[in-house]
C-alpha cells in the first residue's frame, strides 16, 4: 500500500472499537501515527497495543477522553503534540445512540443532555480545539461523524436526528477556514452499520414495534464508511462536504439545499463576494488571537 500519510498525525475519538478503530488501522497502514480518544480504555490500550505490535514500532497512543470537556479534548490533542509533534488529521467520530428518541421518557435533563453533549456539542468542542492546532502546524482536515440521520428525518429517532442535523450544520458552517488557515472540515454520514450503535437506535422496549423493522433495513459495511473518511481526508478538494455512506458500497456527497433568492439574492451575493478578503482577514485575526489566549 503506498504510504500517502507518510509523516502525518491523526487524533481520533471514539476509536476503541468499530468504525473509530477500523479508521485508525488505516490510517496506520497508509503511515500515519494516531493518538485515540475515549472512554472505553481496556479497549482503547488493546487496539494501541496491537497497532504498535503490527507496526513494530510506535504508531499509536491511548488517553482517556471525555469529549464533551475541552479539558479532556485540550489533553488529547496535547497528546498527539508531545508524543508525534504535531496534528494533521482530526477524526471526530465518538457519538452515542441509546435513547434517540426521548419525547415520551420522563422530564430528565441528564438523558437529554447526554445525545446532544457527545452526538454534538463535543463535536462542536473538539472541533475548536482540532482547528488551533492544525492551523499551527499549517493546515489540514477535521472529518466529523454526522449520519444519514443528519439529513432524513425519522420518528423513532428524533434527538439523534437533531444531533446529528447539528453536526452537518457545523460542519457546512466551517468551510470559510480553507481561506484562513487551510483546514477543511467535512463529515461523513452513514446510513445504518453493523455497530453496537445500530443495536441502541433500534432500541430496546418489549413493545417496540420499530424493532423488526430496523433489523431488516440495508446496512452500510463499515469498509464502505471507512473508504468514505478517507476520501474527506486525502482529497483535499472536499471541503465543507456531507458525504454519504451508503448500502452497496455506494458514496456520493448530499449537497446542501438551494439557497433561496429571497433571502440571499444576487445583490447581497455581490457584496458577500466583495467583503470576502476584509472577512478572511478578520478571521486569520480571531484565529492568531485564540491561538495565543490557548497557548497553542
Amino acid at each position: 500500500m503506498v504510504k500517502s500519510l507518510e509523516g502525518k498525525v491523526a487524533v481520533l475519538t471514539g476509536a476503541s472499537r468499530n468504525l473509530g478503530k477500523a479508521v485508525a488501522v488505516e490510517l496506520v497502514k497508509r503511515g500515519a501515527k494516531v493518538v485515540i480518544g475515549d472512554i472505553l480504555d481496556a479497549q482503547g490500550e488493546a487496539t494501541v497495543k496491537e497497532l504498535n505490535e503490527l507496526a513494530g514500532e510506535k504508531v499509536a497512543a491511548y488517553i482517556h477522553t471525555d469529549v464533551t470537556t475541552y479539558e479532556a479534548n485540550k489533553a488529547l490533542f496535547a497528546l498527539a503534540e508531545s508524543e508525534f509533534g504535531g496534528v494533521d488529521i482530526a477524526f471526530l467520530n465518538a457519538g452515542i445512540g441509546t435513547n434517540a428518541n426521548t419525547m415520551f421518557l420522563p422530564f430528565n435533563d441528564a438523558i437529554d443532555d447526554r445525545m446532544l453533549d457527545v452526538n454534538t456539542t463535543a463535536v462542536i468542542k473538539g472541533g475548536k480545539v482540532a482547528m488551533l492546532h492544525l492551523a499551527k502546524r499549517g493546515g489540514g482536515v477535521i472529518v466529523n461523524t454526522a449520519s444519514v440521520a443528519g439529513l432524513i428525518t425519522n420518528p423513532t429517532m428524533s434527538i439523534y436526528n437533531a444531533s446529528k442535523f447539528g453536526v452537518v450544520g457545523w460542519t457546512r458552517s466551517n468551510e470559510i477556514y480553507k481561506h484562513v488557515c487551510n483546514v477543511r472540515m467535512n463529515a461523513v454520514c452513514p446510513t445504518w452499520v453493523d455497530t453496537e450503535l445500530a443495536e441502541d437506535l433500534a432500541g430496546k422496549d418489549d413493545y417496540n414495534p420499530f424493532t423488526e423493522m430496523f433489523t431488516k433495513m440495508p446496512r452500510a459495511t463499515v469498509e464502505t464508511v471507512v473508504k468514505a473518511v478517507l476520501m474527506l481526508i486525502e482529497d483535499e478538494t472536499r471541503n465543507g462536504q456531507t458525504l454519504l455512506a451508503l448500502p452497496g458500497d455506494i458514496i456520493r456527497p448530499q449537497e446542501p439545499l438551494t439557497r433561496y433568492p429571497e433571502v440571499v439574492n444576487d445583490e447581497f451575493l455581490e457584496i458577500a463576494r466583495q467583503m470576502a478578503p476584509d472577512t478572511i482577514a478578520y478571521y486569520k485575526r480571531k484565529l492568531e488571537e485564540a491561538r495565543k489566549r490557548e497557548d497553542i
